[in-house]
């Protein structure tokens, strides 16, 4: 209730329509006095929005026509697709108020509405902007659009509540709001929430780390401690191997990032190393034709011949060595060429008389004089063998 000049009460109907009369007046006279500059904005303005809706048009049909690519110019087009026209209105709106001497109020309330609509379509720009970036990069391995799936899923809610929940903070603000008590709020709760999902969070970021860094994909040979297996699904909690020994093997994506993987499969070729020990009766000569047999061999079967030589003497062999590399990534044909290839060493060194070593022992004797004696009489074995 306001006070008249007489110090008498007036009711709060008159009140406002008193205001509502004198923001009337105020108008009027603000566009008998500044009615050309407006019509001018409101011009300029139209052809703004009309401007902006072309290009939001333009925009829309890139997309139609190129759905199913995944380019940054794509993503941007995507984006300049999402403009609303409230966003439109408001930018055209601003302009008018600015430069036609709009009363206070006008501009107070034009522009408030104007920041609104441009932190929410930048929220929405960024959102699309963001999203585009990840399906761009997800969508590299068609091997994996079960889990890319899951993840854009997940990625799509967290990147919304993100961007929303900072333009709703922005909006507030402008508004005189206080925020710095919702800020540390969000900021405990989020805390809260972390710590209880810490695990569930943890196999999350490992999966998309495995997404995008890719150090290995579905269908791969890898390789990590004692375990040899082919990657059947990489899921946003868990991977599960298919063993060489064929058992099915559930690994979650922290654990096996922390290892040292190795994928078999990016090879390219495989190298082998046979350690080879033939006896010590076996002739120099012979001895010194073994690292080229060794590769005839190699190369017969298909394989690429590395090294080979004598490495040593050992307890009851003579040594060689034999590296070889297999052209392939493929674990089946390394596995049928090292068959192939040790087989056929077997089978070579057999024809050439050279005799493989194994573990022996000789135990000589001698007599009370010092003097090496047979344990046996000469010429047949024990007396009581031959007895028996």
């Amino acid at each position: 209730m306001a006070i008249s000049t007489d110090n008498t009460p007036v009711p709060f109907a008159i009140d406002e329509g008193l205001s509502m009369m004198r923001l009337f007046d105020e108008g009027s006279e603000w566009l008998g006095s500044h009615y050309v500059e407006l019509l001018v904005t409101i011009a300029i303005g139209t052809l703004i929005f009309l401007l902006l809706g072309a290009i939001k048009r333009y925009a829309a049909r890139q997309v139609r026509n190129n759905e199913g690519l995944i380019g940054y110019r794509a993503i941007i087009t995507q984006a300049i697709a999402r403009t609303s026209k409230f966003f439109m209105f408001m930018v055209s709106a601003q302009l008018v108020a600015s430069y036609s001497n709009a009363p206070d109020d006008v501009v107070r309330t034009v522009g408030f509405l104007f920041t609104i609509s441009v932190v929410v379509q930048v929220a929405i720009w960024l959102r699309e902007l963001i999203l585009g970036f990840f399906t761009r990069k997800l969508s590299a391995d068609p091997n994996q659009s079960d889990t890319l799936q899951s993840a854009m899923s997940l990625i799509r809610l967290l990147v919304t509540c993100v961007i929303f929940a900072i333009a709703t903070i922005v909006i507030l603000d402008n508004l005189g709001v206080d925020v710095t008590g919702l800020v540390a709020g969000l900021g405990v709760g989020g805390i809260a929430i972390g710590l209880a999902a810490q695990g569930i969070f943890s196999d999350l970021f490992a999966a998309l780390s495995i997404i995008f860094d890719k150090p290995f994909r579905r269908g791969e040979f890898i390789s990590y401690d004692n375990t040899t297996g082919k990657i059947e699904e990489i899921g946003l909690k868990s991977t599960r191997l298919r063993a060489i020994t064929g058992e099915e093997i559930i690994i979650s994506n922290t654990n096996l990032l922390d290892k040292e993987i190795t994928n078999l499969t990016r090879l390219g070729r495989r190298r082998t190393r046979y350690g080879i020990g033939v006896i010590y009766q076996t002739n120099p000569d012979d001895a010194r034709r073994i690292p080229d047999l060794l590769k005839d061999i190699v190369e017969e079967n298909g394989a690429r011949f590395v090294r080979s030589g004598f490495v040593g003497f050992g307890d009851s062999s003579i040594n060689f060595e034999l590296d070889f590399d297999i052209m392939s990534s493929d674990f089946e044909v390394v596995y049928e060429g090292r068959h192939k290839i040790g087989l056929a060493i077997l089978q070579k060194f057999n024809e050439e008389g050279l005799e493989f070593a194994y573990p022996t022992q000789t135990t000589f004797t001698s007599g009370p004089d010092g003097q090496m004696i047979m344990p046996y009489p000469e010429g047949g074995f024990p007396v009581h063998l031959q007895e028996g």
